[in-house]
């Protein structure tokens, strides 16, 4: 029923307008018998899959016609392996994709242009943000389904025994906050990341990025981006503030001591707001306190956009894509993605789905007021992919084994290779 993209790639340009393929479908797209779509759902297979198996049994029970084979791969191995199956054969009709995924696969012709399609007949209750950047050269390519953005979160507790009556705005209220939680509490203050991701937070505190897609420059190596992380790096050393864990656990380590009250601050998103209600410090969820990254120098703060859409494969023949486009508009409706919110604490994307039941949840109204922070992602296929580099060398300047210059310069040149076409 599944075609190639690589055998076939004039006809899935023509998306809708090609013909079917292989038996199951007439000369008209229309079925000659019920059809079997394969979803790739990469959520978290143990907090969140539930939840979409039980909306996949909705979606058949409303649309006996259509059956759906869900299968849940892990979301750091989903990328590669749709890539290589979208190449040759065995890609699924629709994929959850990360947004960082959608421009870049739609640029090697792998996804469906959704415009004018029935699923995104709706497209008006959508965030305009999140649609944009769903978008690759002025055709949209997926649906947004679920949105997620960083925050300052923290123990409120914690911060009240220490005399603290509001979370930091700035880096320096951090670093004075710490040294308070630790001399009233004895918990660390602060619990930084070594990953390139949530280190964004600092570049954009900065107005600045790791490129600057619109000029095609590199900028991760320029002045505005080394004070950036220079006040990064300033964050693992003094009273309160954890020193760089470089280890390959780092990110449960300072998830575990948030979630069990050992440190009062970490910077994290609303995917963990399920697992911060499991922890000691959070049995009751009003103490779990949720607010705007701090900003940097320029006055501003800003948090880098995630999330993932719902995109439909272009080598599936036209039968699949009908019902595929069917499914995905099941799925991002306001009744699924409230369903979504109140079961997995995951943020809606569209404003008809932030019902007054879905905001009584403490950790999804306090990352929608931060919402207004996050930055959209540039249309750059290869955006994703820069922070690979700086994952590289970040642990090491953090853990004193290079200096800033050395580690950014490197990073530079790796970001270089990705993106040849601009310049330093």
């Amino acid at each position: 029923m599944r075609r190639g993209i690589a055998a076939t790639a004039l006809v899935a340009s023509l998306a809708l307008a090609a013909t079917a393929c292989g038996g199951g479908s007439d000369s008209d797209g229309k079925a000659d018998g019920p059809v079997t779509l394969t979803w790739w759902d990469t959520s978290n297979g143990t907090n969140e899959a539930p939840t979409y198996r039980a909306l996949v049994k909705d979606f058949e029970k409303a649309n006996p016609g259509i059956k759906v084979k869900y299968v849940n791969v892990p979301f750091d191995q989903a990328q590669n392996k749709f890539d290589t199956a979208a190449g040759s054969q065995g890609a699924p009709d629709v994929l959850r994709s990360e947004v960082g995924w959608t421009p870049a696969f739609a640029k090697k012709g792998y996804f469906l242009p959704l415009d004018g399609t029935e699923a995104l007949a709706e497209q008006g209750k959508f965030q305009p943000s999140l649609i944009k950047q769903a978008q690759y050269e002025g055709k949209t390519y997926g649906v947004p389904l679920v949105t997620d953005t960083l925050a300052l979160v923290y123990n409120k507790e914690l911060l009240k025994k220490a005399g603290i009556s509001a979370p930091p705005k700035t880096w320096d209220e951090l670093k004075s906050d710490a040294a308070k939680v630790k001399d009233k509490t004895g918990a660390d203050g602060y619990w930084g990341s070594t990953q390139a991701y949530y280190a964004q937070t600092f570049l954009y505190g900065e107005g600045t990025d790791t490129v600057d897609a619109g000029a095609k420059k590199i900028t991760v190596n320029s002045a505005p981006a080394k004070k950036a992380y220079g006040t990064w790096l300033s964050l693992f050393s003094g009273k309160g503030l954890h020193k760089a864990d470089t280890t390959a656990d780092a990110y449960a380590h300072i998830q575990d001591a948030f979630t069990s009250g050992k440190v009062a601050m970490i910077i994290q998103g609303p995917w963990e707001i399920t697992n911060f209600y499991k922890g000691a410090a959070f049995k009751d969820k009003a103490n779990l306190g949720i607010a705007t990254v701090p900003a940097g120098s320029t006055g501003k703060a800003g948090a880098p956009t995630g999330g993932h859409n719902l995109s439909v494969y272009a080598g599936s023949d036209k039968a699949h894509q009908q019902a595929a486009l069917k499914f995905v508009k099941f799925m991002t409706s306001a009744k699924s993605q409230e369903t979504i919110a109140l079961k997995n604490s995951t943020l809606p994307t569209r404003s008809d789905a932030y019902t007054a039941q879905v905001k009584a949840d403490p950790g999804i109204a306090g990352y929608q007021a931060v919402l207004s922070a996050a930055q959209p992602r540039p249309a750059l296929p290869e955006y994703s992919s820069l922070w690979g580099p700086l994952d590289t060398e970040l642990p090491k300047i953090a853990g004193g084994k290079e200096s800033l210059d050395q580690g950014l310069g490197k990073a530079e040149t790796a970001i270089a290779k990705l993106v040849p076409g601009f310049s330093k």
